[in-house]
């Protein structure tokens, strides 16, 4: 899995660009998609990410909507809590953090900085499961893994 991938940021165009990006490409092609569920801030079933790949380049795409400013974005893959802690203090020194584990570094390019177990909790078919943690990360600004893992198990 690769560490750190290139984050696009659209309004609803995600799945669409993405499509459209792999069948121009060889050796491409869609890994996973992740929806909205009732929380939001997306509609409801409507695609919140589409993770893909370009001659082996891992990329996510997000329907963020218009709230947010398009600015260049990497999305970063951590293993640990601690990881995130060290990267989110460093990267956010001089700059502005956020909400959902996004933070902008102080040369203005946005970072998502997100655990490795949150796409595996979000990708659970139990939607009961994935909504308490959706609402769980739309509260934090760091994203925090005992947190998220709390509220997947529903205490």
């Amino acid at each position: 899995m690769q560490k750190i991938k290139p984050w696009l940021w659209f309004d609803t165009q995600a799945e669409e660009a993405a499509n459209f990006y792999v069948s121009i490409f060889r050796d491409s092609k869609i890994t996973s998609v992740s929806r909205y569920g009732e929380e939001g801030p997306g509609p409801a079933g409507g695609v919140m990410v589409v993770a893909f790949e370009i001659d082996g380049v891992e990329f996510m795409a997000l329907n963020g909507g218009t709230a947010g400013e398009y600015a260049p974005a990497f999305y970063v893959d951590c293993e640990t809590q601690e990881e995130i802690d060290d990267l989110w203090e460093r990267l956010s020194e001089g700059g502005e953090k956020s909400v959902c584990g996004w933070l902008k570094d102080r040369y203005g390019v946005s970072w998502n900085i997100v655990p490795s177990i949150f796409g595996t909790l979000m990708s659970d078919d139990d939607g009961e499961k994935t909504s308490r943690v959706m609402q769980a990360m739309l509260k934090m600004t760091k994203l925090e893994i005992p947190a998220l893992l709390r509220a997947y198990e529903g205490k």
